[in-house]
């Protein structure tokens, strides 16, 4: 039988030739904690430097929040890197202070940002093109598993790639993150570090069962092993891999789709309705997770719950909405786009409606009556055929593309001329399919349109009350029948905003 030496020597020897670390002078940043998995990591690597012409630079990071027993953890890192001839940064950071900037209410959260902001920074100043990791196959099931838990998505259950993009923001958009231990388990680990000879720090943190990590280790998981599966750590790492194909291919189909249905700039990301509606859910995922992690570096905060509640914005013809997203960002229903941005509010798509205009109703044998003023145009059209909708129409607005709405409005229901305003205090409206009347106010607010387009949402006024909110709602009264009965005439009304 094979030694734990020669077992975990050739992983990481077959990782470092598939990641292209060797043979070309890489440094890598090696992270270590001074327990089993990164220490067979550093030793590994260390044995192996000369044969792949590797050059290694070691980082450990003082949480601060176990005592002398991380200060002692610190302290054999920083001797084991020198006993070894290695440069190395050993960096002591307080949570509680980073928790205040960051606001994270989860420790384990916390930790894990720490650690890869500390790691990232090492990397910038030593030049790494990487920095590797000791993640091992059980590590890759515990993570698989927890996301299982929590609902993830295809992205979690992916876990964690032998070679992946740096995972946080970084200022290197280059920097990658290297597990050559995935094929290798924690008795691995161990049994390799015994055989040498060598010490290592056993983290208590490791056995707190306040973490989720631990008791998904510690109880879970083996319980699953003696009562359902005694290799399931391998068929969760199995799935992970699984999916990993598959998302890599979705996500190969979004990056075709990127340039047909976004438009993206420092500060904002926009999703054209008319197009993006048409593309399959499980892409509109991606690309609404690829617009975020345009914006914010990353997509690590996004959750499962987050990324369906951004899909079910696509087909919420509410303009105005808007859903708050971790990292300060929210995506905004516009009238004809999704818009991710920082903003909490989007500048109103409306031009200005100032004072009253009249729009006479087509008389017998007119087919239209035409009011224009700047920046609109409104259309009452006699007939029949034309299809009632209360959700705007047309391509993401930009400059030179008009976006129209359209209602059909029951003729006989409409009284004498009508009118073009904006609202007026006590404005009070009869939303289709409701009995009664609301307040204009409590429409708005029911409605989520944003305050600042409220004074310039249009309104078709008649005597008998608002007939039409232009862009989201015909009154009840105001509404046509859905089948067109012979004799009772219909007033196809349109208003058309006219971009510049």
């Amino acid at each position: 039988m094979q030694s734990a030496v020669a077992r975990i020597e050739r992983q990481v020897a077959a990782a470092l030739r598939r990641a292209g670390y060797s043979g070309n002078d890489s440094l890598l940043v090696v992270a270590a904690s001074g327990g089993p998995d990164s220490s067979a990591l550093l030793y590994s690597l260390d044995h192996l430097k000369e044969a792949h012409g590797l050059r290694i630079h070691v980082a450990h990071l003082n949480h601060d929040f176990r005592g002398r027993e991380a200060d002692e953890d610190a302290e054999f890192v920083a001797a084991l890197a020198e006993e070894l001839g290695l440069p190395a940064t050993v960096e002591q950071q307080d949570p509680t202070e980073y928790r205040r900037q960051r606001r994270i209410s989860s420790f384990e959260q916390l930790a894990r940002e720490m650690r890869y902001m500390f790691l990232a920074q090492v990397a910038a100043t030593t030049g790494a093109k990487a920095v590797s990791v000791g993640h091992t196959v059980d590590d890759q099931a515990e993570t698989v598993l927890q996301h299982v838990l929590r609902g993830a998505g295809l992205h979690g259950l992916r876990g964690m790639s032998e070679v992946s993009a740096w995972p946080w923001p970084t200022e290197d958009p280059g920097l990658q993150l290297f597990r050559p231990l995935l094929g290798a388990t924690k008795a691995d680990t161990a049994a390799y570090c015994r055989e040498l000879g060598r010490a290592y720090r056993d983290d208590s943190g490791n056995y707190l069962s306040r973490f989720t990590r631990n008791r998904v280790r510690h109880d879970l998981l083996p319980a699953l092993a003696s009562g359902f599966n005694p290799r399931v750590s391998e068929s969760l790492a199995r799935l992970a891999r699984t999916v990993s194909v598959d998302l890599d291919f979705i996500e190969g189909e979004a990056a075709k789709l990127w340039p047909q249905v976004a438009r993206a700039t420092d500060d904002e990301v926009h999703f054209g309705l008319s197009e993006f509606s048409k593309v399959h859910p499980s892409l509109q995922r991606m690309l609404l997770r690829r617009g975020y992690a345009a914006l914010t570096g990353a997509a690590m905060r996004l959750r499962e719950s987050h990324l369906t509640a951004m899909v079910e914005m696509v087909s919420d013809k509410t303009p105005g909405a808007v859903l708050e997203l971790p990292a300060g960002i929210r995506l905004h229903r516009g009238y004809t786009s999704l818009v991710l941005s920082k903003d909490q509010a989007l500048p109103c798509p409306l031009p200005p409606l100032e004072g009253e205009h009249i729009v006479a109703l087509p008389s017998d044998g007119e087919s239209e009556s035409i009011v224009e003023g700047a920046g609109w145009r409104i259309t009452l059209s006699a007939g029949d055929s034309a299809v009632h909708s209360d959700a705007p129409a047309g391509d993401a607005p930009s400059p030179g593309v008009a976006a129209a709405w359209t209602a059909r409005l029951d003729r006989e229901a409409l009284d004498g001329p009508l009118l073009v305003r904006t609202r007026r205090p006590g404005d009070r409206f009869q939303p289709l399919g409701m009995r009664g009347e609301k307040k204009l106010q409590d429409f708005f607010t029911d409605s989520k349109v944003p305050r600042s387009w409220r004074d310039r949402v249009p309104l078709l006024v008649s005597e008998r009350g608002i007939a039409w909110i232009v862009g989201y709602r015909v009154a009840h009264w105001a509404a046509a029948v859905e089948q067109p009965i012979p004799g009772r005439p219909v007033i196809s009304a349109a208003f058309e905003i006219r971009l510049t």
